[in-house]
């Protein structure tokens, strides 16, 4: 053939960073059958779903096998029900975002990938380290990325440029992937400001805000001025564990615009060409979720995942290895021992104590030198991966 391909694609990494550690580990298995193999490197979860979405699925489902309640394409944007639960639970966390701002979709991942489709050609501001699908897809669709390098010093929660530059779209993830990092009511309001100040967009990554234990934003829409400059993303995949079922959204406010368009007319728009919606067993799932009855078991699961998380860092603490996270987040993002570079120290984890985890070289060049573990596994997976670094 000869037709032109996106050449932008050759300007990312020919692999997903999971499917280079996927290669290693299996390659780690086949030479030892016998090795016992703890997974701490991708963000799943291990719990099965909280016991009111799985009734309220098994309903839908027998609703779909009868002429009378059966129910063919669902709306683009989700179903009402849906959309007015999630108004509620934002009603819970103290702020108004109406249900027609609120779009239904198959989980985060796709939102952030495809919100570019939207946008223009305009600079793309992001912290590093970062979730890998923020850099991607921009650069899939040719943008020009300014990295804002988070550290040590500034406990991976970098702050706005002093000087103000030209409007930009700007990604926001807190609490933070992969460093577990969360930003105050004050650094929030810093990017916010900045932003308003500069005829910018956020989008906002809240995928983890039901992990949050302290006194620091669930939504960007508690910070003054958000619905003016923001577009939040959020998902039932770590609240609910929804990984393998797929439901999230994305709140547009109705009153984000442009040069005088509405940013939520081009994004019902998109949506309404290139998705058919999620299917309505799983809507009515993430709705009991989202009930009393939901959120006390899925609050249960989290709960679960938090003590992993404590279990993980008081054993980092020991060790005098300086981390983020494991408070309001279920990753630990550490400082690898011995100066080690981050792909050394998952080759040894991995051949010496059978621990696989995330090498922050995976998420950015600030990243390099940093180790990311997730709280997703077992009690018991947990508890024997302490007990095996002991001596780390």
């Amino acid at each position: 053939m000869k037709i032109n391909v996106n050449e932008n694609f050759g300007k990312i990494k020919q692999n997903y960073l999971f499917s280079d550690i996927a290669s290693k580990v299996k390659a780690f298995k086949e030479a030892n059958p016998d090795a016992s193999i703890i997974k701490m490197g991708i963000g799943d979860v291990t719990l099965p779903l909280p016991e009111p979405s799985v009734n309220a699925m098994i309903a839908a489902a027998k609703e779909m096998g009868v002429k009378e309640t059966f129910r063919g394409y669902p709306p683009e944007y989700g179903y009402d029900f849906l959309r007015e639960a999630i108004s509620g639970h934002y009603k819970t966390l103290g702020t108004d975002v109406k249900a027609s701002s609120i779009f239904v979709s198959d989980g985060a991942k796709s939102d952030l990938g495809n919100i570019v489709d939207i946008l223009g050609d305009n600079e793309i501001i992001i912290p590093d380290p970062v979730y890998p699908v923020y850099v991607d897809s921009n650069t899939m669709s040719g943008r020009k990325i300014t990295l804002v390098p988070g550290s040590r010093d500034n406990g991976f929660l970098p702050m706005p440029p002093e000087k103000k530059g030209n409007p930009a779209v700007i990604y926001i993830c807190s609490p933070n992937n992969p460093t577990g990092a969360v930003y105050g009511f004050d650094g929030l309001k810093a990017w916010v400001d900045y932003a308003l100040d500069t005829g910018s967009l956020i989008i906002f990554d809240a995928a983890y805000e039901a992990f949050i234990t302290e006194n620091v934003p669930h939504t960007i829409y508690q910070i003054k001025g958000a619905d003016q400059c923001a577009i939040e993303v959020s998902s039932f995949s770590k609240f609910a564990g929804f990984t393998g079922t797929r439901c999230g959204w994305t709140v547009v406010p109705e009153g984000l615009e442009s040069n005088g368009t509405k940013i939520a007319a081009l994004w019902a728009r998109r949506q309404a060409t290139k998705f058919n919606g999620v299917s309505y067993p799983v809507q009515r799932a993430a709705e009991a979720a989202l009930s009393p009855e939901g959120i006390k078991a899925c609050m249960a699961n989290i709960e679960y995942y938090r003590k992993n998380a404590c279990m993980l860092a008081e054993l980092l603490r020991s060790k005098d290895i300086f981390f983020t996270g494991g408070v309001n987040s279920p990753y630990i993002w550490l400082k690898c021992p011995n100066n080690m570079g981050g792909w050394e120290f998952f080759d040894m984890l991995l051949n010496k104590y059978g621990i696989v985890g995330t090498p922050g070289e995976g998420f950015g060049d600030a990243g390099s030198g940093y180790f990311r573990l997730t709280a997703f596994g077992s009690a018991e997976g947990t508890a024997e991966a302490c007990q095996r670094l002991k001596d780390l």
